[in-house]
């Protein structure tokens, strides 16, 4: 009688289980991007228990570690201690790709943008501030080098670049830089303050088969006229020009170049390169 007893209960703990029913999943979304999911999910078990009905069943809250196989196991439990087990794996990737060097290099009318991203970048994406065609923002670069170039800028104009670096998951590394576009004058940049202990050098885009540059400084009047040989000259705190010192006192200063070739007693000049301007503040 016993045996038969247990056969019976045997039986139908074996019917419990074949009524139950389980399934595990996210409880709160579909995959953050492109299949990955980027931040914590909760996941929730769940289930049905057609012959002794359902008792409970387990959730998770999954944070890491990152894979592109992530396990979680989880189960339900009937009224009769029957359990059935399920289990999901999934992708999860919580950790932005690195982003580093991010530098600006100036040029006539234009900007190159250099950066480092780590391997497991998938695309970068420069975001220009302001746009093109009087938009607010403009993309102006998706790719995987290590440099762009804009060009057409309006000189004296502010430009911010904000690069992003994206990896599958849409984890996304920022760096933001701001660029003042320069004409061939390249530095200082149009209005650039600077202080008076820190004489710039001013610097230009080389002009081909140009012997030498005349450089001439204004403020109010011409304060100084250098010829330099190459692109750039150093200012000094103070110096003399017609027989009178000047020295770099607040103000607005105002500089142009010209190209020389051949000798300077020729006096032979291209057309002006530009102009700009620096501040000393008060």
């Amino acid at each position: 009688m016993h045996g038969r007893e247990q056969r019976r209960r045997d039986e139908q703990d074996r019917d419990d289980q074949a009524g139950q029913d389980t399934a595990l999943g996210p409880r709160d979304r579909l995959p953050d991007a492109n299949g990955w999911y980027n931040r914590p999910l909760t996941i929730s078990t769940s289930g049905s228990d057609a012959t002794s009905g359902l008792e409970s069943c387990t959730s998770a809250v999954y944070a890491g570690p990152d894979t592109a196989a992530a396990l979680v196991a989880g189960s339900c439990q009937d009224l009769a201690g029957n359990l059935a087990p399920a289990s999901l794996v999934f992708k999860y990737d919580a950790t932005a790709p690195t982003l580093k060097g991010v530098t600006t290099k100036p040029g006539v009318r234009s900007v190159d943008i250099l950066w480092r991203a780590s391997g497991d970048a998938r695309v970068v994406e420069i975001v220009r501030t302001p746009g093109r065609n009087g938009a607010a923002a403009t993309v102006v670069y998706r790719g995987l080098g290590v440099s762009y170039r804009d060009r057409r800028l309006r000189v004296g104009r502010t430009y911010r670049y904000r690069v992003s670096a994206l990896d599958d998951a849409a984890n996304a590394a920022e760096k933001t830089v701001k660029v003042v576009a320069t004409g061939a004058l390249l530095r200082p940049v149009p209005g650039q303050r600077i202080v008076a202990d820190a004489a710039p050098r001013l610097m230009w885009a080389p002009v081909r088969r140009a012997s030498y540059y005349n450089l001439q400084l204004i403020r109010g009047r011409k304060i100084l006229s250098v010829w330099p040989a190459r692109p750039s000259f150093q200012l000094r705190r103070s110096w003399v020009y017609n027989g009178r010192r000047y020295r770099l006192v607040p103000g607005v200063y105002h500089w142009y170049v010209w190209p020389g070739f051949g000798r300077i007693s020729a006096a032979r000049y291209g057309r002006l390169l530009g102009s700009s301007t620096f501040v000393i503040p008060r």
